[in-house]
C-alpha cells in the first residue's frame, strides 16, 4: 500500500508515536509563524521557557490583526513583539507590510516542510505542498522552544479533482462546494489531500484560497502536490532553488474519497451565519446589499485582485454600496499600480485599506444596522463584523465585484465583461518591511508597554471539582462566541485580566462577573465545541475566570487542545443524549479519581443524578492537565 503525500511528509518529520489511526504522534515543526493578535501572548510564553534562541529553521512574527492604534496599546504590543524577534531570532514582519498566510506563501513556505502557526488559517501554505497546522500560541511558544507538536494521527481524505474552471467561477466557489459537502465538523482530525487531474489548472495563489478555509471544515490541514505549477510560482517569487516535486504515490491509499469535477462548479455564497450554510449564488440572486468587503487572507492575492480589477474597468460601484479592498501584500499593491490595475479599482468608487486583515477580524468596516455584506473572507460568525444585526454572506471575488456593480447579489456568468488576466513572469520582490533578527541579540532589551501584564499562575489539578453550571449552550459555539475579536477586545490580548470582562460577552454580557462571584464553575456545550480561530485566550481568560472543566458532546481540535493548555478539562457526554440532563445554575462534583481510565462520572447534586463522560486523551495530554497546563508541565520536564 503507497502513501499519500500527507503520510510522507508526517513521516519524515516524526519524532514520537506511529501513524496509525487514533495514535497521538509528535512531529518535529520546521517553521513557525505568529501573528500580533496571538503572538504577544505566544512570546511571553517562550520567554518563561528561558531558551535563548528559536529551534526552529525559520520562525517569522507577523503584524496584520491589530494595526489600527486608537491609543499607546497596539503600538507597545508592536515594539514589544519587534524586540522578541530581534533578540530571540525571528523575522519581524512591519504592520502594513500585508497578511501573515499571504506573505508567507510568497516569500517562505518550502514544499514538504512542516510549519506551526498561531493562526486558525496557517494551512493556506499547503497549497505550495507544506504540511502547515494552525494551533494556540503556546504549542507554537513550544515548537519554537524545539519541542514537538503533539496531536492525533489525522485520517487522510482524498478531494480528486478533475476538469477546469467555467469562467468567472473560481477558487472560492471550490471550497464552498466542499463545506456544502462536509459542513464545518465534517473534517475534524482529518487531512483533506487535493489530486487528481484537476490540480493543475488550478494555479498555486488558487490552491491556497481552497486550503486556507480549508480549515472552516475542521481539518487539521489541507495539502496539495508540489508540481510544475508550484515550481513556476517559486520561480517567479526568486525561489525557485526551495522547490521539491512531492506527489502522492501511485497506489496510495486513503481513508475516504471526494470526487469534485471543477467543470461543474456553480458560484456559491455561505449564508448567515455559518460557513457551512452554502447554497448556490442562483438560488438568492437579487437580494439587495449594503456593503461589499473584498480580501482576508482567502482572496487577497494578485490573482484575485487583478480579476476584481477588470470586472471594475468601465464600471462604477451601485451609489448604494460600499466597497472595501485589502490588498494582501505590499507586492500585490506593486503589481497592480505597475499594471494601471489600482486606477480601475479606484475609479469604480472602492476604498483601498491597508495590506492587513482589517474588516474580516472586525477590525473596522462594520456594517450599518441590519445590514447585508457581501465578504470574500473565511468566516461570517454572528458579530464578528462588529455589528450583530448584520448578515453577512461569503463569496467569490468575482460574485462580490459583480454584485457591487448592481447593488444586488448576482451570478457573474450572466455578464460579459471582456475580462484579460496577465500574470507576471516574475514578481516584484521587495523585503524591506521584512526585519531579520539581531546579529547582537545580548544587546537587545525586550520592551514592554503597561499593557503588557504578567501571565496568570496555573496550579495542579484538583482531585475534586465542585461548581455550578455557569452556561449552557448550544452547537457550533465559536471561539469569537467565547472571547470576542474587534478593535475594542483585540488590544487587550496581552491583559488577561482585562480581556477576561469580555467572555461569552455574545452570548451573556454578565458571564464573566457571574463566573468571579462564584468563584468559578463549568460550561456545558453541545457539538464542535470551540470551532473558528486558534485564539488561545478563549481557553486562557475562563481559566482566570476559573472555569475548571468544559462538558460538552464535542470539540473542534485547537480548541480543545488550547483548553488542555491551560489546565481545563474537556469531558465529553458517553452518551449525547445526556446533553439534556445538564442545566445552567445547577450544583456539580467531579470526581477524577478515575480520569486516567478515560471515565469519568459527574454527580448532579441539583438533581442527584450521575452522569457518565469520557476523554480521548492521551498519558501526556492527562500529564499536561495535571500539572495546571502546559507551561508549567514544561518547566516540569
Amino acid at each position: 500500500m503507497g502513501n499519500s503525500l500527507a503520510q510522507k511528509i508526517l513521516k519524515e518529520h516524526l519524532i514520537d508515536g506511529m501513524l496509525q489511526k487514533d495514535n497521538s504522534i509528535g512531529i518535529k515543526i520546521d517553521q513557525t509563524l505568529t501573528q500580533d493578535a496571538t503572538g504577544t501572548m505566544a512570546y511571553l510564553q517562550f520567554e518563561q521557557m528561558e531558551v535563548s534562541r528559536v529551534k526552529t529553521e525559520l520562525s517569522v512574527s507577523y503584524v496584520d490583526h491589530n494595526t489600527l492604534q486608537t491609543d499607546f496599546r497596539n503600538a507597545d504590543d508592536h515594539r514589544y513583539l519587534r524586540s522578541v524577534a530581534a533578540k530571540y531570532g525571528i523575522y519581524f514582519s512591519k504592520p502594513g507590510n500585508g497578511i501573515c498566510h499571504q506573505l508567507h506563501l510568497e516569500r517562505f513556505a518550502v514544499p514538504g516542510k512542516t510549519l506551526l502557526g498561531s493562526d486558525s488559517h496557517t494551512p493556506t501554505s499547503g497549497g505550495i505542498g507544506m504540511i502547515a497546522i494552525g494551533a494556540g500560541g503556546l504549542d507554537v511558544a513550544s515548537a519554537m522552544a524545539g519541542e514537538p507538536f503533539y496531536f492525533k494521527t489525522p485520517q487522510i481524505t482524498n478531494i480528486h479533482l478533475k476538469g477546469s474552471l467555467p469562467r468567472l467561477v473560481s477558487a472560492k466557489d471550490v471550497i464552498l462546494e466542499v463545506l456544502r459537502r462536509l459542513d464545518v465538523k465534517g473534517a475534524v482530525n482529518k487531512i483533506l489531500e487535493y489530486t487528481g487531474p484537476g490540480v493543475k489548472n488550478l494555479s498555486v495563489p488558487e490552491r491556497a484560497t481552497i486550503t486556507n478555509m480549508g480549515t472552516e471544515t475542521g481539518a487539521t490541514t489541507s495539502i496539495f502536490p508540489s508540481d510544475q505549477i508550484t515550481k513556476q510560482f517559486l520561480a517567479a517569487q526568486k525561489r525557485e532553488h526551495l522547490w521539491t516535486p512531492l506527489y502522492p504515490d501511485k497506489d496510495a491509499e486513503y481513508d475516504e474519497k471526494l470526487e469534485i469535477n471543477l467543470s461543474n462548479i456553480e458560484p456559491l455564497a455561505a449564508l448567515p451565519h455559518s460557513p457551512g450554510n452554502v447554497k448556490l449564488i442562483r438560488e438568492i440572486e437579487g437580494i439587495p446589499i449594503n456593503q461589499v468587503c473584498i480580501g482576508s487572507c482567502t482572496n487577497s492575492s494578485l490573482r484575485d485582485l487583478k480579476v476584481v480589477a477588470q470586472i471594475f474597468k468601465e464600471h462604477k460601484i451601485d451609489d448604494t454600496i460600499d466597497v472595501t479592498i485589502s490588498p494582501g501584500s505590499r507586492q500585490v499593491i506593486n503589481h497592480l499600480i505597475q499594471s494601471g490595475e489600482m486606477a480601475y479599482l479606484i475609479k469604480a468608487g472602492a476604498r483601498i485599506l491597508e495590506n492587513a486583515c482589517g474588516p474580516c477580524i472586525g477590525m473596522g468596516q462594520a456594517p450599518s444596522t441590519n445590514a447585508i455584506s457581501l465578504r470574500t473572507f473565511n468566516r461570517n460568525f454572528l458579530g464578528r463584523s462588529g455589528t450583530k444585526s448584520a448578515e453577512i454572506y461569503l463569496v467569490s471575488p468575482e460574485t462580490a465585484a459583480v454584485s457591487a456593480i448592481n447593488g444586488k447579489i448576482t451570478d457573474p456568468r450572466g455578464v460579459n465583461y471582456k475580462i484579460e488576466i496577465n500574470m507576471p513572469e516574475t514578481f516584484i520582490v521587495d523585503d524591506n518591511m521584512i526585519i531579520p533578527p539581531s546579529d547582537t541579540p545580548e544587546q537587545i532589551e525586550i520592551l514592554r508597554g503597561p499593557n503588557i501584564q504578567p501571565l496568570p499562575s496555573f496550579h495542579p489539578l484538583e482531585d475534586t471539582l465542585n461548581g455550578d453550571i455557569l452556561l449552557k449552550v448550544g452547537d457550533n459555539i465559536t471561539t469569537d462566541h467565547i472571547m470576542p475579536a474587534g478593535a475594542k477586545i483585540l488590544p487587550l490580548r496581552s491583559n488577561i485580566p482585562a480581556i477576561s470582562e469580555f467572555v461569552f460577552n455574545v452570548i451573556d454580557p454578565n458571564f464573566s462577573h457571574r463566573a468571579l462571584e462564584k468563584k468559578g464553575g463549568f460550561i456545558v456545550a453541545g457539538e464542535n465545541y470551540g470551532q473558528g480561530s486558534s485564539r488561545e485566550h478563549a481557553a486562557i481568560a475562563p481559566k482566570y475566570l476559573g472555569i475548571k472543566a468544559v462538558i460538552a458532546i464535542s470539540f473542534a481540535r485547537i480548541h480543545s487542545d488550547n483548553l488542555i493548555n491551560f489546565g481545563i478539562v474537556p469531558l465529553i457526554f458517553e452518551d449525547p443524549e445526556d446533553y439534556a440532563l445538564l442545566q445552567q445554575g445547577e450544583t456539580l462534583r467531579i470526581d477524577l479519581d478515575t480520569f486516567e481510565s478515560g471515565e469519568v462520572v459527574i454527580y448532579n447534586l441539583t438533581q442527584n443524578k450521575e452522569i457518565n463522560t469520557i476523554h480521548n486523551l492521551d498519558s501526556r495530554a492527562i500529564q499536561i492537565l495535571q500539572s495546571g497546563g502546559k507551561l508549567p508541565y514544561i518547566k516540569n520536564k
